[in-house]
């Protein structure tokens, strides 16, 4: 179920792929706690983002930038046991990111990762990325200029970021057996980590949203929102929750 997203969400086609004819709001409440209506709500979200697909040995890993360093964490602990030899981190900044890693996403990641016994080595950054698809096309040419064309990837996350990474990925990246995962926490721990209860349901409104934009635009393959999490993409949204929704610039913000 599709229909309601775009006519309450965005007034044209303004698109992830295309930043700069979009305006993107980043501020938070604040809140400390949620609703347990809210919490229903975000929960139903969580559990349809994730994918957390079972982990094999893979060519190379791809660290995806953000506001949470616990996906270079993850990332080395998979690398300890020994599911890839090379990892590519991806990511410049977001104005979600830029205060917590004033050096860019990967370069941040690339330390945390270096901190928890990942070898220099194994490691390349890919730092002009500024959102997903970004991080999926740079990232293949960055391996591509080394001659590396992989069979195989494993996607590291947020948890909540999975599915519009798989779909992405399988979409830019042909022929390639795409994995996804993300740090194996349940909502409420993962809520804790991050300390930012608004932050992590604004930022599961914007993937739901993108999702299903990426989806009906060709971008990726049309992606089916069940009624369920639509209802409460909606509800999240009535609620307040929308920092993270694509809106069109005007001719004076461009």
């Amino acid at each position: 179920m599709t229909t309601g997203f775009e006519a309450r969400t965005v007034t044209g086609a303004c698109l992830e792929a295309v930043p700069d004819q979009c305006e993107v709001a980043v501020a938070f409440s604040g809140a400390t706690e949620w609703s347990s209506a809210v919490r229903a709500d975000v929960e139903t979200l969580w559990r349809f983002h994730r994918i957390d697909d079972e982990l094999r040995p893979v060519d190379v890993a791809v660290g995806l930038g953000s506001h949470d360093g616990g996906v270079a964490v993850h990332t080395a602990e998979l690398y300890h046991r020994g599911l890839f030899p090379l990892v590519v981190f991806t990511g410049a900044n977001a104005p979600t990111t830029v205060e917590r890693f004033p050096r860019g996403e990967a370069v941040h990641f690339r330390e945390i990762a270096l901190e928890h016994g990942v070898p220099d080595e194994a490691i390349r950054i890919e730092t002009r990325a500024t959102n997903t698809v970004q991080n999926i096309d740079h990232t293949r040419t960055l391996l591509a200029a080394e001659g590396i064309t992989p069979r195989s990837v494993l996607i590291v996350s947020r948890p909540y970021q999975q599915r519009r990474a798989q779909a992405i990925a399988a979409h830019r990246w042909p022929g390639v057996d795409i994995l996804c995962t993300g740090a194996p926490q349940d909502l409420a721990t993962y809520v804790q980590h991050i300390g930012e209860p608004d932050r992590v349901a604004t930022m599961l409104v914007g993937d739901t949203q993108r999702l299903d934009l990426q989806g009906r635009s060709g971008e990726i393959a049309p992606q089916q929102i069940p009624a369920d999490v639509h209802a409460a993409y909606q509800r999240l949204i009535d609620a307040g929750y929308t920092g993270r929704l694509i809106t069109p610039r005007t001719d004076a913000q461009r």
